[in-house]
């Protein structure tokens, strides 16, 4: 199977398990992959659960159509800006999961003091601005902050994340989601216990020490 071929299967799994999850419902959502000089994105109009391989569209880094039947995401403007400004990303994930685009929706950020597994892996998931959709007000409002982190809350929006590949870009997401769920009922208890300064000390020396995986993590 040529490199091309096994990116948009990775591509197409990603997207049914967004749908399959509930992290977005009828035609909502977009992923993508740079490979090189080129991305291949999910078409417009589609629901994400049940894609094909051919349903995906492939683009120039300045946003020409080069090959597919159907017209791109008309997020593309927002994938394209990524790339340009993170040379090392290689795959981008917008969706719209419950608990995380309520939390945008209310103006708040999820923090990076209460779970340390989220610490270690995202660090602080910050609200972007509001942008308009389709619009390049939207790449606007996430310009400064996607420098420094993988995951966005995206005020009214939903969430975007960065990474490597399909399936590790994807697990950012969930995770994303799953500590929005659980900051959600903390809040909803009356009470949300924060990590101390010397816990935070104690998990950046994990972070950084020649045994962890180095991630990009926000602060």
């Amino acid at each position: 199977m040529d490199q091309s071929r096994k990116i948009k299967k990775e591509i197409v799994e990603a997207g049914r398990r967004l749908y399959q999850k509930g992290f977005v419902a009828a035609n909502e959502g977009n992923i993508s992959v740079r490979l090189k000089d080129k991305i291949v994105v999910t078409p417009t109009m589609r629901c994400k659960g049940f894609l094909a391989v051919e349903d995906l569209v492939t683009m120039d880094l300045r946003g020409r159509k080069i090959e597919g039947a159907l017209e791109p995401t008309s997020e593309l403007l927002l994938h394209l800006h990524v790339y340009r400004k993170r040379p090392d990303v290689t795959t981008i994930i917008h969706a719209h999961p419950p608990y995380s685009t309520a939390l945008a929706t209310a103006g708040l950020e999820l923090p990076g003091d209460v779970l340390p597994e989220v610490f270690l892996s995202l660090g602080r998931i910050p609200l972007a601005a509001y942008g308009t959709p389709s619009t390049q007000e939207l790449p606007d409002s996430i310009d400064d902050l996607i420098m420094l982190h993988d995951a966005l809350l995206l005020r009214n929006h939903g969430v975007l994340t960065v990474g490597k590949e399909p399936e590790e870009t994807y697990f950012k997401l969930e995770r994303v989601e799953h500590f929005a769920k659980i900051f959600f009922i903390a809040s909803s208890l009356g009470k949300v216990n924060r990590l101390s300064i010397r816990d935070i000390e104690k998990l950046k020396k994990i972070r950084s020490s020649p045994n962890a995986n180095p991630k990009k993590n926000g602060k």
